[in-house]
């Protein structure tokens, strides 16, 4: 049976990856049980194991523009170890990135091969990973873009509508950001699809289908709830200044999938009934 590492097995989405890979023989690395920026401890800890997911990450993305240096050891050199640790062990390596690796200017979804971009410190460390990963593991490396994430065990957009619901009459959202919410579950079981099919070395984008500005996901989760979605008001990005530029659009294509013979994730919609279903979505 295929020995799998799961490291960053405490976060959001490493703590679905983990209940997903139940049937599977995965062994979750929590931050403090292993340290990626740690190149020795890598080697050593990953001793062993056919596949490596890395899905730990330096996720504060305003923080990051006056703490890169910190953000470069999480998002960059710890890809770098991994890919050192599964070149040396033969393992495939499955590294997860973002969609701030673009720059945001595009206006149809971007194609797996797109040119890297990144205009925040954030999206600088996370591409600086993707290109370690592929260069250090050559040909066993996946890389897998995700965004908008939201999950059960962790801070997230969706979440917070929902506690905002609770104090607030209405709620202003920027209507001109635009890309794909995304469930930890579903990402966890496209993971998951991705191993057993031998983990094929690319580009994937880890994304549910369609797309959405925030506005058109807080309404949508308003829907879900029960709520009426009229309380949730459009507004532009200027209105929410910060640290770090957001890509204005975020959607990603989904070629790769089809042609390694998997099927692309569900629409975002179809994802975010199921989440609330689940009992993954519930107010802070």
């Amino acid at each position: 049976m295929t020995r799998i590492a799961v490291v960053g097995a405490g976060g959001m989405l490493g703590t679905d990856l983990m209940h997903a890979l139940s049937s599977h023989d995965a062994t979750g690395f929590t931050r403090a049980e292993l340290d990626i920026t740690d190149g020795a401890a890598a080697v050593d800890v990953l001793t062993g194991f056919d596949v490596i997911i890395n899905a730990s990450a330096y996720t504060r993305v305003d923080d990051a523009e006056t703490d890169e240096e910190n953000a470069h050891l999480v998002n960059a050199v710890g890809p770098h170890n991994l890919a050192l640790a599964a070149a040396r062990h033969e393992s495939r390596l499955v590294q997860l990135s973002t969609d701030y690796v673009f720059d945001g200017t595009a206006t149809a979804p971007y194609a797996e091969d797109a040119p890297r971009h990144p205009v925040s410190a954030y999206g600088r460390t996370k591409a600086a990973g993707e290109v370690l990963a592929l260069e250090h593991n050559p040909g066993r490396t996946a890389i897998v873009r995700t965004a908008w994430l939201y999950g059960k065990n962790g801070g997230n957009f969706p979440r917070t509508m929902l506690t905002l619901a609770a104090n607030r009459d209405t709620l202003d959202v920027v209507n001109d950001q635009r890309g794909q919410p995304t469930w930890t579950g579903d990402l966890a079981a496209q993971l998951v699809a991705l191993v057993d099919a031998g983990t094929p070395a690319g580009i994937f984008h880890g994304t549910n289908s369609g797309e959405a500005t925030w506005f058109d996901l807080a309404q949508a989760v308003f829907v879900v709830a029960g709520l009426d979605p009229d309380r949730v008001k459009p507004t532009d990005s200027t209105a929410f200044q910060r640290p770090a530029p957001r890509p204005s659009y975020s959607v990603l294509g989904h070629h790769a999938w089809s042609d390694a013979g998997i099927e692309p994730m569900r629409e975002w919609k179809q994802a975010l009934q199921a989440a609330f279903e689940s009992g993954a979505l519930t107010a802070e």
